[in-house]
């Protein structure tokens, strides 16, 4: 639609109360600046149309929901850890503004999402997923980093804290059914039926009174415990695991050993177990990026 053009990572079409976001950026449908910035920008455009109810997002890439997060990007923070913050950062303040949405935002996975990829799913308030393309990760303590944009806080009110460890220390990829198991997604559908579902049921929650979704959402967050003071947290040890050399060496080694091409990137859960196993600063063992079944 017209309305919502200009977007170069992203396609909009709006039906029925139901605005669905569809993610575009090859190869990877990767978490990059460009589509940081779309992604504020459409937003911010739906949550002021008062004619969209729900906001649904989904992938047009049969592989990759959303890959990760750029890790070019996190090279750009800063070599020494600055100062404590006072608020989350812009990524993160991007997912609490999903969160807060008084729309109802919903997910359709149907391919990979790991670290930030995971991290934006999770601030969605419902998430559906194809049993057999889903897989969802954390893998940023394989980089030597932490996830830094909710992905500690959010997990844990999920699936608690000994799951939330086992998926952010472990590294691994979750599929959809344990993911459905645990609670990391709501519910699962073979591939043929993810999107008939997701549709059906996003146009049956447009139908519902505006204001008693708003309020029901309301309600249900403030059985929570407050998300600030962790988010800040968060940040906080996100920016010290970021400055360690460590840390800055393991992410130039998994650029350096393919990481964020299309073939790597499909088997990066096998990979990230064998990542510092090499020479000191040389990142993966050699071989262990090439990609096997």
């Amino acid at each position: 639609m017209a309305k919502y053009g200009g977007f170069e990572c992203l396609r909009v079409q709006v039906s029925r109360g139901v605005a669905w976001v569809t993610i575009d950026h090859p190869p990877i449908n990767l978490f990059d600046v460009p589509l940081f910035l779309e992604l504020d920008r459409v937003v911010t455009e739906l949550a002021a149309d008062d004619e969209v109810r729900v906001i649904g997002f989904q992938s047009a890439d049969p592989d990759f929901f959303i890959a990760h997060a750029d890790v070019n990007w996190i090279l750009t923070l800063p070599a020494e850890k600055p100062p404590r913050p006072t608020e989350p950062n812009a990524f993160v303040g991007l997912m609490e503004r999903i969160r807060k949405l008084p729309k109802l935002t919903i997910g359709a996975i149907a391919g990979i999402a790991r670290g930030g990829g995971s991290e934006f799913l999770l601030s969605l308030d419902v998430r559906f997923a194809a049993r057999t393309k889903t897989r969802l990760a954390q893998p940023e303590v394989a980089l030597g980093i932490i996830p830094g944009g909710g992905g500690t806080q959010r997990l844990a009110r999920l699936v608690g804290r000994a799951r939330a460890l086992e998926i952010i220390i472990g590294c691994e990829d979750v599929d959809a059914e344990t993911a459905e198991a645990i609670g990391y997604v709501n519910r699962t559908f073979s591939d043929d039926d993810l999107l008939p579902h997701a549709h059906a049921w996003a146009e049956r929650a447009a139908a519902m009174p505006p204001e008693a979704v708003r309020m029901a959402k309301q309600a249900v967050d403030a059985a929570l415990p407050a998300w600030e003071a962790g988010l800040i947290e968060e940040t906080d040890l996100f920016n010290a695991s970021a400055a360690l050399p460590e840390a800055r060496q393991r992410m130039q080694g998994f650029l350096a050993s393919g990481g964020q091409t299309r073939e790597v990137e499909i088997q990066l859960g096998r990979m990230l177990g064998t990542l510092g196993t090499g020479a000191p600063g040389a990142g993966p063992a050699p071989g262990s990026a090439r990609p096997g079944r």
